[in-house]
């Protein structure tokens, strides 16, 4: 079966525990546009929030689960243990250095890290982030900031750069990351706090958004999500033909999987690799601009079309979230 490889990262789904809070930090400090409000498909009790760029293309979505009464993590292996956000250049991480000062974020820095700068900070449930610079990017291309957000154009994020994988066994992560996915393992670096060799794998393009970072750690404990940790990574496929393919692909793999799944905003998969960590893969399209305007994206509660039936009663359940502009 002939199979287009896989774009590069797709999103990225996190934990929050208050939606509020979550809303400033990401589009009143980070600057990132809301696109999307809209529920957990799988549990229409809590918020799913996007944040992207102008118009939330594929490879530029962070997204939250709002669970009001997540616990603190504890951080481990097996987990996905760092998101980066790209941005345009070297000048933009000395904006954001004094950004994050001006608003009391606390950060390590800026750093080299495989060539590229970064500067790493948490948000206020402790996320684990970086900022990572495309001064010298070759590989996938950005997206387009949105020029209404607090952050200038120039210095605003223009998509996800390296997910790492922080896991216990490595090899087993890689043997599905290259003889299941189709990446290819190019290089490795090492990590300057931990001392530890990080091994690089890319897919389609390449380039800050078309990696994988993998970390051995078998001294730690598996991490307990809650809070301030990340749920999955997803990674972009073409078109539903396509997916229909990984479908198959995945399943004569032997990796129990979810099968096909419809998202609405766009179509997935899911499955976990060995080592525990829960992967997606989801189409380009359609897109969020199907119940939404461009100018409006993210100001009303979105629901696909097969809940709307429940809007009332999924209206009824949320906390009330301000979006509107003005």
């Amino acid at each position: 079966m002939n199979i287009l490889p896989l774009k590069g990262q797709h999103h990225v789904s996190a934990i929050t525990a208050n939606a509020k809070e979550n809303l400033h930090f990401y589009t009143e400090i980070l600057g990132m546009r809301l696109v999307k409000k809209t529920v957990n498909q799988d549990d229409t009790s809590v918020y799913h929030l996007f944040y992207a760029d102008e118009r939330g293309n594929p490879g530029t979505d962070l997204t939250f689960f709002e669970i009001p009464h997540a616990g603190t993590t504890y951080e481990g292996t097996n987990s996905i243990s760092l998101t980066s956000l790209r941005v345009a250049d070297d000048n933009a991480l000395d904006y954001w250095v004094n950004r994050l000062e001006e608003h009391d974020v606390k950060h390590e820095g800026v750093t080299e890290e495989s060539g590229r700068k970064t500067l790493a900070f948490r948000d206020f449930e402790g996320q684990r982030l970086q900022f990572v610079s495309d001064e010298h990017n070759q590989g996938v291309a950005g997206g387009k900031p949105w020029d209404k957000s607090p952050v200038p154009v120039e210095h605003g994020v223009v998509g996800l750069g390296p997910v790492r994988l922080t896991v216990s066994r490595p090899d087993i992560t890689a043997k599905v990351l290259v003889d299941v996915m189709g990446f290819s393992e190019v290089r490795s670096y090492t990590e300057e706090t931990s001392s530890q060799t990080i091994r690089v794998f890319e897919t389609g393009e390449g380039g800050t958004g078309g990696e994988i970072h993998l970390l051995e750690r078998n001294d730690l404990q598996r991490e307990r999500p809650g809070r301030g940790s990340v749920h999955h990574v997803a990674f972009r496929v073409e078109n539903q033909d396509e997916l229909n393919k990984w479908v198959e692909h995945i399943s004569a793999s032997g990796l129990p999987n979810s099968g096909f799944v419809e998202r609405y905003y766009f179509r997935s998969l899911y499955f976990r690799e060995p080592n525990g960590i829960l992967f997606e893969l989801a189409t380009d399209g359609p897109g969020f601009e199907g119940d939404e305007s461009f100018d409006t994206l993210g100001e009303n509660l979105a629901l696909p079309p097969y809940l709307e039936n429940q809007r009332e009663q999924i209206e009824a359940t949320i906390k009330p979230l301000h979006t509107k502009k003005g």
